[in-house]
């Protein structure tokens, strides 16, 4: 029997579930996608081919030389060197390549982001959750008389559900204690080379007085 079918009726199957709640997602923001981005993104993903990259070393490569060779032959050369044509035409091409990237990284960092904002979500209420089961826990573990009633400590601070303020707050506070002891071991390094420096300086005027 597959998951999901039986004689008493359907079964819910988590995995299938999310499955389908992460393909929903994709083909929602794929569909608010505007026709202009989408061309945009195909031609970002053309271009992120090694074929293109193949054929940029290849097409260089033969104006290189079809022009350094023409005079050999008595042609007319239409870029000499150092090719101003050529490096015209690829400071271009970068121009536009860059601004395409730029516009496909915008939509998939506004995507990532909404999905990181989700994640957050999950993940605060998971946290609610287990804080919740513990909690009940906890209740029943004292209201079984067969079982012995102790304080645990652990489970009590299990039960309180966390601030994200909270630890937004600790986070910048220990990363602002991070970069002040950064910054004290640094003046103390430069106090110790300045110290070294005065030292050495020291022993070599003391060496030129004495050989005086």
């Amino acid at each position: 029997m597959q998951i999901g079918q039986g004689g008493r009726g359907a079964e819910p199957d988590p995995i299938n579930q999310n499955i389908d709640a992460v393909v929903a997602m994709h083909n929602i923001a794929e569909q608010q996608i505007d026709p202009h981005q989408r061309k945009v993104e195909s031609l970002t993903a053309w271009l992120g081919r090694p074929q293109f990259f193949y054929g940029i070393l290849v097409g260089v490569s033969l104006w290189m030389l079809a022009n350094s060779l023409a005079p050999l032959f008595g042609r007319h050369t239409r870029d000499d060197p150092p090719f101003f044509w050529l490096q015209g035409a690829v400071g271009l091409g970068a121009l536009l390549m860059t601004t395409v990237i730029l516009i496909t990284q915008n939509r998939q960092g506004k995507l990532a982001e909404r999905r990181e904002q989700l994640d957050l979500q999950m993940s605060l209420l998971t946290e609610q959750r287990t804080a919740k089961i513990i909690d009940l826990l906890e209740e029943l573990r004292r209201d079984m008389p067969s079982v012995h009633n102790r304080v645990d400590l652990e489970a009590e601070a299990l039960t309180k559900t966390v601030d994200p303020h909270e630890v937004l707050a600790a986070l910048e506070t220990r990363f602002g204690e991070t970069d002040e002891t950064a910054a004290a071991a640094q003046i103390v390094t430069e106090e110790i080379d300045a110290a070294a420096i005065e030292t050495q300086d020291g022993v070599i005027q003391a060496k030129q007085d004495k050989s005086a």
